[in-house]
């Protein structure tokens, strides 16, 4: 991770930059400033390689810095089989120029070379939604009689 400090104390830090790396490693991408992309791609990677290491020592290790369980079982079942073939270099940062706020040079930090897997929840959300058209069909029908 470096010597960086990022203005916060250690347990802050820490907390941010593990939130980050989870973040990162649930969505595939994230948007940051380059200092602080530096430090997640160095953890992440880190990260990755417990995943292609694999056993419960590795798993747990895992938990220490990804708060979330899903996601550190995912980087262990698809994230890390699909770097099997890699020996380092899991994430990529491009800078994107200065914030516009107060000029902190910033950056998008991506795994390279995955794709993250669709949303699973799209069958209940178009469930959600033909429920949703129902409704208003009969709401629709309820007011055409009443007139």
């Amino acid at each position: 991770m470096g010597t960086r400090k990022l203005g916060r104390p250690t347990a802050h830090r820490m907390s941010m930059l593990n939130g980050m790396v989870t973040y990162l490693l649930e969505n595939g991408k994230i948007e940051t400033t380059l200092t602080r992309a530096k430090d997640v791609s160095a953890l992440a990677d880190k990260m990755i390689t417990l995943g292609k290491k694999g056993g419960l020592a590795n798993y747990r290790k895992a938990l220490a810095v990804i708060p979330k369980k899903e996601v550190a079982r995912k980087v262990f079942d698809t994230i890390a089989p699909a770097f099997a073939d890699c020996n380092g270099g899991y994430t990529v940062v491009y800078k994107m120029g200065p914030r516009r706020g107060d000029g902190a040079e910033m950056a998008l930090i991506t795994l390279k070379g995955y794709a993250a897997p669709a949303v699973t929840e799209v069958e209940n959300t178009d469930a959600k939604a033909t429920e949703t058209t129902e409704a208003a069909t009969e709401d629709t029908a309820v007011v055409t009689d009443a007139q």
